[in-house]
C-alpha cells in the first residue's frame, strides 16, 4: 500500500545521515565530549555489573554456542565473539539493573547501546587491520546520542503509551547511527543503516512486570545496529524515508502523536540555535526506573529533615505525573528483580526501611521481604493535577506527603529527580557511583584503572588499552 499523504518531514532521515556521516571529533563542544566520556564510564560500570547477573549470562551463553569469530569483547566476561553478537550481549549487560543513563524526553538509555557498540565495531576494525583512537569512539557514540535522542524526541510519550519500549524501538536508531560513523560509512550508506533500523526496531513495555526479556531489549537493539551498518556497508539497502515515510515509516506506525520538527531540531555541529542532545542526559543514583527518582529523593529528604524513621510513618502519599503512574503505581507482587525495580511502591519501602535504592536494595532475597510488603500497605499513589498540567517535561515530577504516626504531616514537590540535567551530579558523584556500582564485582585497583583510562580517553591512540581493561572476567558478588 502507498500513500499520497506527504512525508512527516521531507529528508530528516537523509538529513539524520548526512550529520551523523560528517560529524568528526573537532565538531563536538568541549563541554559535550566531557559529558560522553562521563556517559562512557557509568556505562562501562552497568555492563561490568550487568555482567554478573543472570539475564545476561544466559545472553552469553547464547553467544558462545554460535562460534563466531572472537574479535569483540564481552564486558566483563572474560572473552570475546563477533561484534554483533557481543553487542547483543553487552547491550543486555548495560541495561541489565536500571542503572544505565536516560534521557528524559526521548525516554531512551543510549548509553547502554552505543558504548557496547562503538567499542565492539573498534576492536573488530582493528582486528582488521585498522586503527581506532580514542577520540573515534567518543565520536560514534555522539553520533549515537545525537540521532537517537531525536528519534526518541519525535516519537513523543506516545509511543511509551501505545505499549512500545523506547529503548528496543527508538534505540536501534541509536545503535545504528553509532555504528554506521564507526564504520566510515558515507552519507549515504548512513541512510540505509538508519532505513534498516526502523525494520528491526522492537519490544513491549510488559515486559516491565518481571521478564528478563526487557533488558534483551536494549542488547536487541544494539545488535540491530551492528546488523545494519555491516549490511549496509555491503550495498544492502534500508528504508530511504524511514522515519518520515506517512505509510509504514517508524513515526507514523510507533506513535499516535508524533512530532517530526522534534527530528532536526537545532541539529549541526555549530553557531547559535544548535543543540546537543548529549548535554541533555542525566545519570541515576538509584538502581530502578528513572520515573521514581524524584519520589525516591523526596522521601529520602523528608525523612532526613525531619529525623523520621519508617516505624514513625503511618501514611505516605505520592502525587505524579499521568505517566509515571501509569508506568509505575502498579500492584507490587513480587514478581521478580525487573518488576521491583519498576514498582513505584516497592522503591519507596526500601527507600523508608533501608535508605537507598541501589543493588543490594533488588536482590532476590529481599523482593518478598515482609517489612517491605507491610510498609507497602501504608503507601497510595495518584495522579497530581497540578503536575499533570505542568506537561510532559515535568513527567518525573512528583509530590510525596509523609503522616507521622502523632499526626504531624510533612510534604515536598520534587520537580526534578537527582542526576537530570535540571539538577546533575557533578562528575565527582558519577565517578563515585562507578566506584559503588563495580565495588562487588571487581578489585579497587582495575577500577580505578578504567576511570583513569576513560579520563583521557580523546588522548588514546587505540582503544585497544581500553577494552583490554573491560574485557578482563569479573566476579559474582556474594
Amino acid at each position: 500500500m502507498s500513500s499520497t499523504k506527504p512525508p512527516l518531514l521531507p529528508d530528516a532521515t537523509r538529513d539524520l545521515a548526512r550529520f551523523g556521516a560528517a560529524l568528526r571529533f573537532e565538531d563536538i563542544p568541549a563541554e559535550a565530549v566531557a559529558r560522553i566520556k562521563l556517559s562512557l564510564l557509568d556505562s562501562l560500570g552497568c555492563c561490568l555489573y550487568g555482567a554478573t547477573l543472570p539475564w545476561t549470562r544466559k545472553v552469553a551463553e547464547l553467544a558462545d554456542a554460535e562460534g563466531a569469530q572472537p574479535v569483540a569483547t564481552l564486558i566483563g566476561l572474560g572473552r570475546k565473539t563477533s561484534p554483533a553478537l557481543a553487542a547483543l550481549v553487552n547491550g543486555t549487560s548495560g541495561h541489565a539493573f536500571e542503572l544505565d543513563d536516560i534521557h528524559k524526553e526521548s525516554i531512551v538509555h543510549v548509553g547502554s547501546i552505543a558504548t557496547p557498540v562503538a567499542l565492539n565495531l573498534a576492536e573488530a576494525k582493528v582486528a582488521g587491520g585498522g586503527k581506532v583512537s580514542g577520540r573515534d569512539l567518543l565520536t560514534a557514540m555522539v553520533a549515537g546520542y545525537e540521532i537517537g535522542h531525536r528519534v526518541g524526541n519525535a516519537a513523543t510519550m506516545s509511543l511509551f503509551f501505545r505499549g512500545f519500549h523506547p529503548q528496543g524501538t527508538s534505540g536501534a536508531f541509536a545503535a545504528a547511527a553509532t555504528a554506521a560513523r564507526m564504520l566510515d560509512l558515507d552519507a549515504v550508506q548512513f541512510q540505509h543503516a538508519l532505513g534498516m533500523a526502523g525494520s528491526q526496531a522492537g519490544g513491549l513495555m510488559a515486559a516491565q512486570e518481571g521478564a528478563m526479556v526487557k533488558r534483551f531489549h536494549s542488547g536487541r537493539a544494539a545488535q540491530s545496529g551492528v546488523y545494519a551498518a555491516q549490511l549496509a556497508s555491503r550495498g544492502f539497502t534500508g528504508i530511504l524515508d524511514a522515519l518520515e515515510a506517512p505509510y509504514g515509516g517508524y513515526l507514523a506506525t510507533y506513535s499516535d502523536k508524533p512530532d517530526p520538527s522534534r527530528l532536526t531540531a537545532g541539529l549541526g555541529n555549530a553557531g547559535p540555535g544548535r543543540t546537543w542532545e548529549t548535554l541533555n542526559v542525566g545519570y541515576k543514583p538509584h538502581a530502578s526506573v528513572t520515573s521514581i527518582h524524584s519520589v525516591l529523593d523526596a522521601l529520602s529528604e523528608l525523612m532526613q529533615e525531619h529525623g523520621i524513621k519508617a516505624a514513625d510513618i503511618a501514611k505516605v502519599e505520592a502525587g505524579l505525573s499521568p505517566m509515571t503512574h501509569v508506568h509505575c503505581a502498579w500492584e507490587y507482587k513480587a514478581q521478580g528483580v525487573t518488576a521491583a525495580q519498576m514498582n513505584l511502591y516497592y522503591g519507596m519501602a526500601v527507600i523508608a526501611l533501608d535508605g537507598a535504592a541501589f543493588t543490594e536494595q533488588f536482590r532476590e532475597a529481599r523482593l518478598a521481604d515482609p517489612r517491605i510488603l507491610d510498609f507497602i500497605q501504608r503507601i497510595t499513589a495518584t495522579v497530581d493535577p497540578e503536575i499533570e498540567k505542568m506537561g510532559a517535561p515535568f513527567r518525573h515530577a512528583s509530590r510525596v506527603r509523609i503522616t507521622t504516626r502523632d499526626g504531624k504531616v510533612h510534604e515536598k514537590l520534587a520537580l526534578h529527580r537527582r542526576g537530570s540535567p535540571e539538577n546533575p551530579l557533578a562528575p565527582e558523584e558519577v565517578v563515585h557511583k562507578f566506584r559503588n556500582v563495580v565495588a562487588p564485582c571487581m578489585a579497587k585497583a582495575d577500577a580505578e584503572r578504567i576511570i583513569a583510562t576513560v579520563d583521557r580517553c580523546e588522548e588514546l591512540a587505540d582503544i585497544g588499552e581500553l577494552a583490554g581493561i573491560v574485557g578482563a572476567a569479573v566476579s559474582l558478588p556474594r
